[in-house]
């Protein structure tokens, strides 16, 4: 049986549970009901699960201080069909609706799979999900039927696993990041914004991929962040918190993958691009070191 208890947690964090329960159940419905389609009409969320630091106890709030970081609630929303993952037509609203909400002050950042597909990773010994089966806890279940045991990659599989991720992610990261100085010498600035873009999401798919064989299909690198961030919060210290000119660089940044190419009123500065390519250059840094260490320990 999973976890469903919330006792570790303040109850005021607890409250803020109660109402992400609350909006994500609202705009899930209001993207179905205009729906004709059968599996629309039969859309339903089976369980929403609390997973990361807040499930196992080790959260951070203190964005008060010098780096001004604050763990996310990381939920994982289980659907009954996986056409209904699809972030664009279902979630948006509810994401867009869990930032601005003045009584929900924790970030929140949420995945979401079909039943079926959660399954097949757990019987595959996809070890990210594995983990939430052991450590999450139930916020809300249609139905008691539980989770597929998980099955176990042998030791010599997760090596395996991890050095693929970790050689193809980050040399990907680092040839988008080294790419991306170029264009902004040569005052290519929109290109250099995405290509940073670029090489931001493969460093942290590099953490998350090596460490829990596990990415999830997003370009938005502030959830990438939080995931990436949650497994070792010493990746935190490439882009503080704590200047409110600087995290709008970086949000003005997680935009680039769509506006920096599409869009004619796309703007970024020469200033805010080098701050974030050094800034960049330092994540990679804590990447490597993450990553290696997990590998050494699966080697040892």
């Amino acid at each position: 049986m999973m976890k469903t208890s919330l006792d570790h947690i303040p109850p005021r964090k607890q409250l803020e549970l109660d109402r992400v329960k609350e909006l994500l159940h609202e705009e899930f419905e209001d993207a179905l009901k205009e729906g004709t389609a059968e599996f629309k009409k039969r859309g339903r969320i089976l369980k929403i699960i609390l997973f990361g630091s807040y499930a196992k106890g080790g959260w951070v709030d203190e964005p008060f201080t010098m780096k001004g970081y604050r763990s996310d609630f990381d939920l994982l929303v289980i659907v009954n069909d996986r056409r209904l993952n699809d972030f664009a037509s279902y979630w948006y609203k509810a994401a867009d609706r869990l930032i601005r909400d003045k009584s929900i002050e924790t970030p929140v950042s949420f995945i979401v799979h079909s039943r079926r597909e959660v399954n097949a990773y757990l019987k595959e010994g996809q070890y990210f999900f594995s983990d939430i089966r052991k450590e999450g806890i139930v916020l809300y279940e249609l139905d008691d039927e539980p989770l597929a045991e998980p099955g176990l990659l042998s030791p010599e599989d997760q090596l395996r696993v991890a050095k693929d991720h970790f050689e193809h992610r980050f040399s990907a990261a680092a040839k988008f990041l080294k790419v991306s100085m170029f264009s902004l010498t040569e005052k290519d600035l929109n290109e250099a914004a995405f290509l940073m873009h670029q090489s931001l999401e493969q460093a942290y798919a590099c953490v998350l991929l090596t460490m829990t064989n596990y990415g999830p299909p997003s370009h938005n690198l502030k959830f990438l962040r939080s995931l990436a961030e949650g497994l070792d919060r010493r990746l935190a210290g490439a882009f503080p918190r704590d200047q409110h000119r600087e995290r709008a660089w970086f949000n003005t940044l997680n935009e680039a993958y769509v506006k920096a190419r599409y869009s004619r009123h796309y703007q970024i500065g020469e200033d805010a691009l080098v701050w974030l390519s050094c800034r960049a250059a330092e994540l990679l840094k804590l990447v490597e070191i993450t990553c290696s260490e997990h590998i050494g320990s699966l080697k040892s």
